[in-house]
């Protein structure tokens, strides 16, 4: 479903979404398309935040787009093994 219906569904809450679908605009990847699995407490969101699987994420329902900054930290170095 659009991200605009599952805030219909869900008012003003977390939830627990599957990333169906998305797109990038320069560094923000837009979700276009959500799977709704569960609301999430407010007092529970940040547990379930750091504990959602891959292609899963919590997001709450007022924010009108479901964006995600994406982070290239170039001062960041990686060491490969």
């Amino acid at each position: 479903m659009k991200w605009e219906e599952a805030r219909e569904l869900f008012p003003d809450q977390f939830l627990l979404v599957s990333i169906l679908d998305y797109h990038y605009e320069g560094d923000k990847k837009i979700v276009d398309e959500v799977a709704p699995i569960r609301p999430i407490k407010d007092e529970d969101a940040n547990k379930e935040f750091f504990n959602a699987k891959e292609g899963t994420m919590v997001y709450h329902t007022g924010n009108n787009n479901f964006v995600i900054h994406i982070r290239r930290d170039p001062l960041m170095k990686v060491r490969r093994i």
